[in-house]
């Protein structure tokens, strides 16, 4: 897939309109300026929220101070990083940097109430079909214990647990890897 090719609706075809009113439609694209400020917005209530029932209260605002709730200094991480966004009403609802040099997945946030609905899963597909057309045979991630789990279901290898400080305070996560070279049979 090319970057033009990451926009897309994931509304499925075939869909009644009463279906298309009550599922917001959620469009992938690369990350623009105006992107920025959503960006810590998300990146803060991920943490804050949607982390809650695996770091501990001190431990989330230690890990949200790390980056700041500014939208510009996002806007600077988009030139550090490949950033790939959802989108859902024009307003950044999920996003997913990428280094493609190291083949590394640096973060992937999404907006609490709209978790688990395949957001994530759907940055990570265009992420890793970024590193494939770069000629990457794989990725990794270093992923909180929020995402760990879930990633390790979908095929995801851990290669060791570890311990980061953040602010004065320690915060597990685990260091993943997957293949992104089909298996023939």
């Amino acid at each position: 897939m090319r970057h033009a090719d990451i926009e897309r609706a994931s509304a499925a075809p075939g869909r009644d309109a009463s279906q298309e009113r009550k599922t917001p439609r959620i469009f992938y694209r690369l990350a623009k300026a105006r992107d920025g400020a959503d960006q810590a917005e998300v990146f803060h209530h991920a943490v804050m929220q949607g982390a809650m029932a695996y770091y501990s209260q001190e431990a989330r605002e230690a890990w949200a101070s790390v980056l700041p709730r500014d939208g510009s200094a996002w806007v600077v991480r988009q030139a550090l990083y490949t950033t790939l966004v959802a989108s859902c009403d024009g307003r950044c609802v999920g996003f997913l940097e990428l280094d493609l040099r190291r083949q590394h997945v640096e973060s992937l946030y999404v907006w609490p109430s709209l978790a688990r609905r395949g957001i994530g899963s759907t940055l990570l597909v265009h992420a890793e079909r970024l590193l494939v057309e770069q000629g990457a045979d794989r990725v990794d991630i270093a992923a909180s214990l929020v995402l760990a789990d879930s990633l390790e279901s979908r095929g995801w290898r851990r290669v060791r647990e570890e311990w980061v400080e953040r602010g004065g305070q320690r915060l597990r996560r685990r260091i993943l890897e997957k293949s992104l070279v089909a298996v023939e049979t």
